[in-house]
């Protein structure tokens, strides 16, 4: 560690133009990859590889090449209170002709078996079509009137258009639902183009005042990527701007002696240049670093969690620019020249800044375990970002640094005076006063915190867990508030599909059949299924190989099946008409192959044979359980297809929602093990350090014992405050690690040298509180006020991490100048009781002992 130190002090001190040269060149060719860095949005990344995923991949292998149907909901709204009306009638009618005459009208389907469009008025149209009347010569009460005709005589088709207006809502419902079908492709991008040029034309309708038409789909909610990475890029711009005031008023220089006004704000905004110019390069490395990483398979395309992780390093690297240029200027006021001012810099400076990112790389590098792939590739990313900010602070700084202040030097105009007159600021002297309770009250301190702690843990274990795709768009979106309607009034509306995966040997087999015929009828009564009204009863709205076979046999208008001949061979074939039922014996192979040749691609849409043998089924199930529910339907799903499973099928159940439920049900398991692997890698590298640069081991494990605190007490508050575990808070471990580690790293190092220098105790921590811990305030504030901007974000998973950092942050300054000096005084005493011995003044042989009381002005 001190060789590469050494290397680094004597780089920047021979070869300045080198380092600038090749920083240049680097900047370039990552500049360049970062331009092919990919990103993405929705739930892409955050799934895990559960096994509803794994079904939802294996459904679009064997049945994604068709073109699917979806569905598109309409919320008809009227501020009057009443949907019921001439003008809702008007509106429904509208939205027909226009989806008839614009370019959309191709994506609208147009299956005998499904209308392109089904309003919540369908008994109104159905009752004006049969009775030849002009909609537009009605009034509300005459459409009122027939509406309620209409449905007391309601048969199994106007029984499904009763449930497009919220139940209990009375005569006057003042929302309603349409339903579009749409025919879209099997890729992600078309459907998303078809599904938004509906809904262009849907908004584009005119209606009468006070009423609305709000249409819906899953794929509308992600119409406009842009809008995440604008607002990203908007937190970065105004953080950026922000630290830039911070670091104005930290790298102030005071004028005095030889430093003017005008050199003090010369130097000010020069060293605070050199700061931000420096983030800039860090992020664009990067990206470039990230992009290479992608092709190798490494990373995947960036979801949101990722993208924050430049505003990370606004407040994280600049904390390591403060420390270095700080020190640099406290040994140009003593007196040395810039080659050894900025030697000594980078070697005091450079060993805590070594071990902090160190441990902060591994904080986040503990998100390799996590079962969600965003997270994962979130902590890879920090920790390239944290490593460069490294390497760049330490290298393209002080070689500018140099480069700069060597002319200044050689003209006289280098403010020595200003650069040292830090020591009698303000805030290290109203820090150095919270050693009094190191020096007079260690141990209740210590009880304090650790009560403290467990209080945290309280909330840790009880803190919920929570994740929706909806996360990362403002609450206020036209879409989401659509969605909010939807779930609100009609319990999820009618776009929830759930699908389930049946696997095995041979599924054209009478068991197999028969299995999923009792299944499906299972469904009938099963909560959040929609279902029919039929004359045998309820009936679960489900496609499958059962209903494609049943929808050939069924009879036509004069009750006679529709198709004789599919009849007379399904009968000859083993099916029992009274029953649905193949009998043991039957022919499913030649049922369906009937059924290939009249309805192919309805056939192909429900079984897939890659092998020649039928060995998958898919059902897709019309629900509307949401996310709140998703899991609970699967359970009963489950029960309902515990036919297939006896039959020996291997059945899977997946849909959008209940792979929602596994990142949550992820999420809550990784909590745990991700902090503690955390804290136990940490802990481990800090003593192996400390044993090897002090022979004194135990000092690392005091290190980490006030960030783990830290982590406790910010779970704490995050329960207080209502902040749930999400993917954004489940950054929460690396992120205090990252802040934690380095304050406390800088503390104890300075404490080492600081108990070798006095022999009182007390004197030592009073000393270590002032110079180090004035310097972390200073980093605190800095870094706060980067991370803070996230709190005015318009998402709300950003606006809790801008809460969670400012916790964490000043949790972990609390850790540091008051937990650690109680817990470094009460090891130093025992320590010096032990061997009975004074503490050791410095020698020559201590001089190059790393000195970190790095301080920025305040």
């Amino acid at each position: 560690m001190r060789i590469l130190i050494r290397i680094l002090g004597a780089l920047v001190s021979r070869a300045p133009w080198l380092i600038l040269g090749a920083t240049l060149v680097l900047t370039v060719v990552f500049g360049a990859l970062a331009t092919t860095l990919e990103d993405a949005t929705g739930q892409e990344g955050f799934a895990p590889e559960s096994e509803e995923i794994l079904a939802s991949e294996r459904i679009s292998e064997l049945f994604g090449e068709e073109a699917t149907q979806t569905v598109m909901q309409v919320v008809v709204r009227s501020s009057d209170g009443d949907v019921l009306t001439a003008d809702g009638l008007a509106a429904s009618n509208d939205l027909v002709e226009a989806l008839e005459s614009s370019d959309a009208s191709a994506f609208i389907s147009d299956d005998p078996q499904q209308p392109g469009v089904v309003s919540y008025l369908l008994p109104v149209q159905q009752a004006l079509g049969e009775q030849q009347i002009d909609p537009s010569t009605l009034d509300d009460d005459a459409v009122k009137q027939i509406y309620d005709d209409a449905v007391a005589e309601a048969g199994p088709e106007l029984g499904f258009a009763l449930q497009l207006v919220p139940e209990d809502a009375g005569d006057e419902p003042d929302t309603a639902l349409i339903l579009v079908f749409i025919d879209v492709p099997a890729d992600v991008d078309g459907q998303i183009d078809r599904e938004a040029a509906v809904a262009d034309v849907i908004r584009s309708v005119d209606v009468a005042d006070g009423l609305e038409l709000r249409p819906f789909s899953f794929s509308l909610l992600f119409e406009d990527d842009d809008d995440i990475f604008g607002e990203i890029g908007r937190l970065f711009i105004q953080a950026f701007l922000i630290i830039i005031g911070v670091l104005l008023f930290v790298y102030w220089l005071k004028p005095g002696g030889n430093t003017g006004r005008l050199a003090s704000i010369r130097r000010t905004i020069t060293d605070t240049s050199v700061t931000m110019f420096t983030i800039v390069l860090v992020v664009l490395w990067m990206n470039g670093i990230g992009a290479l990483l992608q092709q190798a398979n490494i990373l995947g395309p960036l979801t949101e969690v990722a993208q924050i992780v430049p505003i990370l390093l606004i407040g994280l690297g600049v904390d390591y620019g403060i420390h270095l240029t700080s020190r640099y200027r406290d040994e140009v006021g003593l007196g040395q020249d810039v080659d050894a001012s900025m030697g000594t810099a980078i070697g005091t400076v450079g060993i805590a800044l070594v071990l902090a990112t160190v441990t902060t790389a591994i904080g986040f590098l503990t998100n390799i375990f996590n079962p969600i792939p965003a997270l994962r590739d979130f902590g890879i990313l920090a920790a390239v970002g944290i490593t460069v900010a490294f390497t760049l602070m330490l290298t393209f700084v002080p070689a500018l640094r140099t480069v700069l202040d060597r002319r200044a030097q050689r003209g006289g105009r280098l403010p020595s005076d200003g650069m040292g007159a830090t020591r009698d600021r303000l805030l290290p002297d109203i820090v150095a006063r919270s050693s009094w309770l190191a020096e007079k009250m260690p141990i209740p301190t210590l009880l304090i915190a650790v009560v403290l702690g467990g209080a945290g843990y309280v909330g840790l274990a009880n803190i919920s867990t929570e994740f929706s795709f909806t996360d990362f768009l403002p609450e206020d979106a036209p879409v989401v508030v659509t969605l909010d309607i939807i779930e609100e009034d009609f319990g999820g509306g009618f776009g929830e599909t759930t699908q389930v995966l049946i696997e095995g040997d041979d599924l054209e087999t009478p068991a197999a059949f028969n299995a999923i015929a009792d299944a499906v009828d299972a469904m009938g009564d099963t909560p959040d299924v929609l279902s029919i009204a039929t004359p045998d009863g309820e009936a679960a709205q489900v496609e499958s190989p059962v209903a494609v076979i049943q929808e050939l046999l069924a009879p036509g208008p004069d009750g006679a099946p529709a198709d004789p001949e599919f009849a007379e061979l399904a009968v000859a074939s083993g099916f029992d008409p009274e029953t649905g039922r193949l009998e043991a014996g039957g022919d499913a192979a030649a049922i369906f192959d009937a059924a290939r040749d009249r309805v192919p691609d309805r056939v192909s849409s429900v079984l897939a044979d890659p092998n020649g043998t039928s060995e998958a089924s898919v059902l897709e199930i019309s629900t509307r359980a949401g996310e709140d529910r998703a899991l609970d339907l699967r359970d009963a799903l489950l029960d309902d297809l515990e036919p297939v499973a006896a039959a020996g099928f291997d059945v899977v159940i997946t849909s959008q929602d209940i792979i929602t439920g596994a990142i949550v049900t992820s999420l809550s398991a990784s909590q745990v093990t991700s902090l503690v692997i955390t804290l136990i890698a940490a802990t481990l590298v800090l003593m192996v350090t400390f044993a090897i640069e002090n022979r004194r081991p135990m000092l690392g494990v005091l290190t980490m014992i006030p960030v783990a605190l830290v982590v406790l007490w910010t779970f704490g508050l995050m329960y207080l405050s209502g902040i749930p575990f999400g993917p954004v808070t489940a950054t929460l471990t690396g992120l205090a690690v990252g802040i934690g580690v380095p304050y406390t790293i800088h503390m104890a190092r300075r404490f080492d040298e600081d108990r070798r220098r006095y022999a009182d105790i007390n004197e030592a921590i009073r000393e270590t509180t002032r110079n180090t811990g004035g310097a972390l305030a200073g980093s605190a504030f800095t870094t706060a006020a980067g991370f803070g901007i996230l709190i005015t974000s318009t998402l709300v998973p950003f606006q809790q991490m801008g809460q969670v950092t400012a916790y964490a942050i000043l949790l972990s300054l609390f850790g540091a100048i008051m937990v650690l000096p109680s817990l470094l005084v009460l090891w130093e005493r025992w320590h010096r009781r032990r061997h009975s011995a004074a503490a050791p003044s410095v020698s020559e042989a201590d001089t190059d002992v790393l000195f970190l009381a790095s301080q920025p002005p305040a």
